[in-house]
């Protein structure tokens, strides 16, 4: 009786400020199996995100149990007159309140396990569900609320690993596949939208679809780097290779740019190589502070043998550092020192600058996590986070050294700056997600923190002009670069971004989410009112 009290004052609260067309003995039949909340922590809790550089304060939270209840909710902000907005919400690891809303519903995807059964279907009511492997298909369907680790632990019970990751794995399945989901494996197995078998969909009309390569294509493209805009995963098939056991991790410096972005282009053009015969992992990054090369995201150097750029011939005072794995198991020990030295002799590094760890594979892939860990125990995580993501193409990428690394930046930075290249032909270009038009492109990642150090340049109000200013050099300079996690304020801007991908994007959100209810945090468009002539939805 106290749920559907709660339940009946929240859709009550909803009818006064977005005016909702079904009258309340109808809307009583939206009752859920989870739990729509009003209650002050929630809503404080969904308003912020790891950006933390705004917040927007929802109407309510729906805890779902069912993608049912999630029907639901889209179901009647559909046949809403004004239309309030939906968004759904991972880990909240966003950085500039796209799963936010101020005049809506978040879901909270990530935070409802409580009471989940280890049963699911698919059907016309698919259960929260735990995720379940297939050892013979090599494949595990997942809620689209799950994190990866919870994944990555589920499927090496059975011996098997998601082939393509992120750095941080603290991040929710639906939320990754609707930007794209990168690491340094995506040279080699594409990010993780190439990755996916299945999704199990609520578009902004409240239909639940399956859709794949060949069952409802359309959507499951649209999804897939969609920003959240044409539905939300609720279940997601995703790929499984046999997992490795352990993982050779080898960093080495370099003091020249092209001699770095050569050597990284060579190793992911082996990607179509043996095993035998490439590295399994490649990333880099750009060392223009001192202290950052020994900082957190470094932290397997030596605290007793700390690096020096003083003591290395750096070009401009920048250095660049790649990082390279090799996975193997233990019965294959003997030959991995060989096949890591052969490789090695084609890359010209500063030969006195490798640094090698060997590890167990999750240690590897949850390595960030150690680092989060370390900052919260100082006070450092829950800070502003100005981060800038961009998509450099290969030919412009001396260009943007130049005027950024070794110019805009100057000699300090407040986090890592990641740099790493990756192949088109392994972007599926049915996606949603914009890339730059050469076979080629770069990943340039500023993963700032803002902090109150009293220090100008840590500031959130210089990282943030920063990041202006680079973005302008891009203009100035003719990079065409294409923002990754996209953060624009006009439409303008996202025409610009979209290009010749716009007009897609557009007809597949005119598809898929007509009334444009669906993550309106993302700013790419307004939820429109029903005219007073629209039928009221026929059934719940």
């Amino acid at each position: 009786m106290a749920t559907k009290l709660l339940i009946t004052f929240a859709i009550c609260r909803l009818i006064v400020t977005v005016g909702l067309t079904l009258d309340p003995t109808e809307l009583l039949r939206l009752a859920v199996e989870g739990q729509l909340s009003l209650d002050p922590s929630d809503l404080e809790t969904a308003s912020l995100d790891f950006g933390m550089m705004g917040r927007a304060k929802p109407l309510a939270v729906l805890h779902p149990a069912s993608a049912e209840d999630i029907v639901r909710l889209v179901r009647a902000a559909y046949g809403s007159a004004l239309g309030f907005s939906v968004s759904a919400r991972g880990h909240g690891h966003s950085i500039n309140g796209q799963a936010q809303t101020t005049k809506g519903v978040v879901i909270e995807m990530s935070g409802s396990s409580k009471g989940r059964g280890t049963q699911g279907g698919y059907g016309s009511k698919p259960a929260l569900m735990l995720p379940r492997v297939s050892e013979t298909k090599r494949y595990v369907d997942v809620w689209g609320g799950e994190l990866w680790i919870d994944v990555l632990r589920s499927t090496m019970e059975h011996g098997l690993a998601p082939k393509s990751w992120t750095d941080y794995l603290y991040l929710s399945v639906g939320g990754t596949l609707s930007n794209a989901g990168i690491s340094g494996q995506a040279f080699n197995h594409g990010p993780q939208i190439a990755n996916v078998h299945e999704l199990d969909v609520v578009t902004g009309k409240g239909e639940l679809f399956t859709c794949s390569e060949n069952q409802n294509s359309e959507l499951f493209h649209a999804v897939l780097g969609g920003l959240g805009q044409f539905g939300i995963i609720t279940r997601a098939r995703i790929a499984l290779e046999p997992a490795p056991q352990r993982v050779r991790w080898i960093r080495v410096l370099y003091s020249n740019f092209s001699a770095f972005t050569k050597d990284q282009e060579f190793l992911i053009s082996l990607h179509g190589q043996p095993s035998s015969k490439k590295f399994d992992y490649v990333e880099g990054f750009v060392i223009v502070d001192e202290g950052l090369i020994n900082n957190w995201r470094s932290s397997f150097f030596s605290p007793h043998n700390p690096v020096k750029i003083s003591s290395i011939n750096s070009n401009g005072g920048v250095l660049y550092c790649l990082e390279i794995t090799k996975n193997y198991h233990e019965s294959t020990s003997d030959t991995i020192d060989q096949e890591i030295e052969a490789l090695l002799k084609k890359l010209d590094f500063i030969p006195t600058s490798v640094f090698t760890t060997d590890l167990p594979y999750v240690d590897f892939l949850d390595r960030v996590h150690k680092a989060e860990l370390k900052l919260r125990s100082k006070g450092l995580w829950d800070v502003p986070h100005p981060w800038l993501n961009l998509f450099i193409p290969k030919s412009k990428i001396s260009d943007f050294d130049k005027g950024v690394f070794k110019g805009i930046l100057g000699n300090k930075t407040s986090g890592p700056i990641l740099i790493y290249p990756m192949n088109k032909e392994k972007w599926d270009q049915r996606s949603s997600v914009v890339t730059p038009d050469e076979e080629v492109f770069y990943l340039v990642a500023f993963l700032r923190s803002a902090l109150d150090s009293g220090d100008e340049t840590q500031s959130l109000d210089y990282l943030t002009n920063q990041n202006r200013q680079i973005l302008r050099f891009c203009d100035d300079a003719g990079i065409n670069a294409k923002q990754y996690l996209p953060h624009y304020t006009t439409q303008e801007e996202w025409l610009d971004h979209f290009g010749d991908k716009w007009a897609q994007f557009y007809q597949r959100k005119m598809e898929f989410d007509p009334r444009r209810i669906l993550a309106a945090g993302q700013r790419i468009f307004n939820p429109t009112p029903l005219s007073n002539n629209i039928k009221k939805l026929a059934s719940w």
